[in-house]
């Protein structure tokens, strides 16, 4: 699917509207849908929203009870390019294994990320008697001119945690107030957890030339008077130096945000790209079991089949 095709205007707005001396924000309803067998809650790419800077796709997944093992978390090896994959674990362990020879466990606290670049392949299973599953995974699609790095794995055991207000931030991607994160970026990007266990009221500092929107993890979230639902992405466009959230007790949100990414991407099955003929050559090189992709033997499992292409090879 397009970022750019078909749109309505409201997806490719920077700027939320003023009404009243009030900037707006926009609420951007996520989409049901289940995952290796997880249910997950895809609050981007939508209709209403594509992009936040560089964050092109985000699904929360869980909480899920994966005690039977018909639950359990399964994903076979599937192929990705263009893109860093970002997961933020919450609760329960995944094991990480991809092409490069990776074989690693995230756990709660814990940032893995997968830099796909010229193309890589991965799988992900939740481990065996760890339950609720709950975590954030995320997409970061890399600028045209870094689209064909190296493949790369990195993983963040240790981030940047402080407390204001009541409130417990973990600093995932980017800067903020004086701490940065070590995590590996190719845009301008932040990325924030901020987690109330007993109930807070927040004022957040923003860049003004950065784009925002928070997901509720857990409890709904207030913006300056505005409720959202537990799943719903907040779009707080740009132009804003601060916010003020409330959080309920054990409310928990995620905020994401960048500089505007200033180019046409594509997003088609597990691959981002900037053309049309970039992403057909990355399914027919999958489809063809190319040495582009690697292969995990690790895994016990068949590989994921990709949809018919929606252009012609």
């Amino acid at each position: 699917m397009s970022n750019l095709v078909n749109q309505p205007e409201l997806a490719t707005s920077l700027d939320c509207p003023v009404v009243d001396g009030k900037r707006q924000v926009q609420h951007v309803t996520p989409h049901s849908a289940e995952v290796g067998g997880i249910p997950v809650n895809r609050a981007l790419p939508r209709r209403q929203r594509r992009l936040i800077g560089a964050w092109c796709f985000l699904d929360h997944i869980g909480p899920a009870d994966i005690t039977a093992a018909e639950d359990e978390l399964k994903v076979g090896p599937h192929p990705h390019i263009g893109l860093q994959t970002f997961t933020w674990m919450l609760e329960g362990e995944i094991l990480h294994r991809d092409s490069l020879g990776t074989a690693q466990v995230i756990r709660p606290g814990q940032v893995n990320l997968m830099t796909a670049g010229r193309g890589i392949s991965h799988t992900e299973e939740s481990r065996s008697g760890e339950a609720p599953l709950h975590a954030a995974q995320l997409w970061i699609a890399l600028p045209e001119a870094d689209r064909a790095t190296e493949p790369r794995f990195d993983h963040y055991p240790t981030l940047p945690r402080w407390q204001e207000e009541g409130t417990e931030l973990t600093l995932l991607v980017g800067e903020l107030a004086g701490h940065r994160a070590p995590t590996l970026t190719f845009s301008p990007l932040i990325a924030l957890d901020l987690a109330s266990p007993g109930g807070s009221l927040l004022r957040l500092p923003l860049r003004e030339d950065f784009e925002y929107g928070l997901v509720a993890l857990e409890g709904d979230l207030e913006i300056e008077g505005d409720t959202f639902a537990t799943h719903e992405l907040a779009y707080l466009g740009r132009g804003r130096d601060e916010v003020t959230l409330t959080l309920p007790a054990g409310g928990r949100v995620l905020l994401v945000g960048g500089e505007p990414l200033d180019e046409e991407i594509l997003i088609w099955w597990n691959f981002v790209g900037h053309s049309k003929a970039e992403i057909i050559e990355a399914q027919c090189d999958w489809e063809a079991e190319s040495p582009r992709f690697g292969s995990i033997p690790e895994f016990d499992g068949p590989r994921l089949t990709a949809p018919p292409l929606p252009w012609k090879a």
